[in-house]
């Protein structure tokens, strides 16, 4: 896959626009409370891996303090609603990132994929996945393991590559339409 699909491309597009248009005064909100939160201005980012390996800058809204780089409680509460996320339509409207496809991770991971796992990086990342959905909780489960960073590389990653080459193999609008149910779902539990 060399050329990106025009149909994801047109998916994103409109319901992107249209979700930003609904959502506008939401996002104006929780960027202030962001900011009055954690200080101005409420957001996060990141540089980030994204399609063929470039790097682009994520954006969300900030949750920690920064005098204590713990989550604020109104942080913790928009971590645990996924609405920290709502920032990343934009990075979607630039053309950095898609609603679906491979959740975008630091430098060290997916661009240092070797063989047929670099496929994924022909993936624009995403706001959502499969592997996405089964870690939502990725933090807690983290948090629980003796050694966080040794569970993620030798367990959580290869699992996320692996869910993330399926979809790459599978990639369809139907599989896309899927995924999203799937993500308004677990955002009801």
């Amino acid at each position: 896959m060399k050329k990106y699909p025009f149909w994801k491309m047109m998916m994103d597009y409109s319901i992107v626009i249209s979700t930003v248009i609904i959502l506008l005064p939401l996002l104006i909100l929780l960027l202030l409370l962001a900011s009055l939160d954690t200080g101005f201005p409420g957001i996060f980012t990141q540089k980030r891996i994204g399609r063929n390996a470039k790097l682009f800058t994520i954006y969300k809204f900030r949750t920690l303090s920064p005098k204590t780089f713990e989550k604020s409680t109104i942080g913790n509460l928009m971590r645990r609603t996924k609405l920290d996320e709502l920032p990343q339509l934009f990075n979607i409207l630039k053309g950095d990132m898609s609603l679906v496809g491979p959740r975008p991770d630091i430098p060290g991971y997916y661009d240092k994929l070797e063989g047929k796992n670099r496929l994924i990086l022909f993936l624009k990342p995403g706001i959502t996945s499969e592997a996405g959905i089964k870690y939502r909780n990725e933090e807690q489960i983290l948090s629980e393991q003796k050694n966080p960073l040794q569970y993620n590389d030798g367990v959580l990653f290869p699992d996320k590559v692996r869910m993330n080459l399926d979809y790459y193999h599978n990639l369809s609008f139907k599989n896309d339409i899927v995924i999203l149910l799937k993500t308004l779902l677990t955002l009801r539990t």
